[in-house]
């Protein structure tokens, strides 16, 4: 694993050393009309992360910034007069390729994806669009991926797959040579009570197929025996990825939620998140994000963006 991109071990300062090497790329900050997503976005210029274009209401953005005593003055700005026409507006410019990445302001995760995931006109790449976290967990001894918390609510066996795919490219991307990927359920045995026991062993065979590739799979994995040696050896385990797992794939959008809310509010986990599998990376900050996951996040998908086709 590359050591330079370690986040256990030299943390968030790294993700932005590594972007400080690279140019700044060109970014659609989508209806940043409050405080913190004008912060995030200079902070994130001011790293040389990215070329912010803000995109939402010019009166208003210019008016925050002024409240809050933030330089704006540098910026292109393109007006829209409401969250779906900024979001619209910012597919768009990625469409074109006026912009390589986006980032939310703003508004609410829906319009965002709404706009993204347009049939029509928006930015769908081959595989199913998902959300991936990156997590500096304190007690855990290296990077730590999560998915999907955020966008697909009850995926089924085939988005699964894409998840699965889009996780193992993001490990790759930040050096992870061969992820260890667990696929969560309540228990580690397969139960056909339990539906998502058997989509964990769908997975593994099809890993074993190669419809999955560039990752160790197994599955169905319960929490504690997917990241802890001392659980895994409790319960007699055998498996390559128990107890050292690098990928975390959830059952549904509500496990993924909680379990990445109670890594960062009560193992005060770092975090960085963005959603992958468009044709462009797209920073998808909750409105409760510290500016500090908002300047994480945009390195990681700058990291991204550099990895190549695959992520988009």
């Amino acid at each position: 694993m590359d050591e330079d991109i370690v986040l256990h071990h030299r943390g968030y300062e790294d993700l932005l050393q590594r972007c400080r090497n690279q140019s700044a790329l060109t970014t659609a900050v989508v209806y940043p009309t409050d405080d913190l997503s004008l912060a995030a976005a200079i902070d994130a210029a001011q790293s040389g992360i990215i070329e912010p274009v803000l995109v939402g209401p010019v009166t208003i953005m210019r008016q925050v910034a002024e409240a809050a005593e933030l330089d704006v003055s540098s910026f292109r700005f393109v007006d829209a007069p409401d969250e779906a026409s900024a979001a619209a507006a910012a597919v768009a410019l990625a469409r074109d390729g006026s912009v390589a990445m986006l980032m939310k302001g703003d508004l609410h995760t829906a319009a965002m994806l709404g706009a993204v995931m347009d049939g029509t006109c928006g930015l769908r790449g081959t595989r199913r669009i998902s959300h991936v976290f990156v997590f500096d967990v304190p007690t855990y001894p290296k990077p730590l991926l999560v998915t999907d918390a955020v966008v697909n609510i009850a995926p089924t066996l085939s988005h699964k797959a894409d998840i699965c795919r889009n996780a193992i490219d993001v490990g790759h991307a930040i050096g992870i040579e061969q992820p260890k990927v667990a696929i969560l359920s309540a228990v580690e045995v397969v139960d056909p009570a339990i539906p998502s026991t058997l989509d964990a062993a769908a997975l593994c065979k099809m890993a074993d197929r190669g419809q999955i590739v560039g990752a160790v799979l197994d599955g169905p994995l319960a929490m504690d025996n997917a990241i802890s040696d001392r659980a895994t050896k409790t319960k007699h385990i055998a498996s390559p990825v128990s107890g050292h797992a690098d990928i975390l794939i959830v059952p549904n959008l509500e496990a993924g939620n909680i379990l990445y809310k109670n890594l960062t509010y009560l193992a005060e986990a770092d975090a960085a998140g963005v959603v992958v599998g468009a044709r462009v990376p797209v920073i998808l900050a909750s409105r409760a994000d510290s500016v500090r996951t908002r300047i994480a996040s945009a390195a990681l998908a700058s990291i991204l963006w550099r990895a190549g086709s695959s992520l988009r």
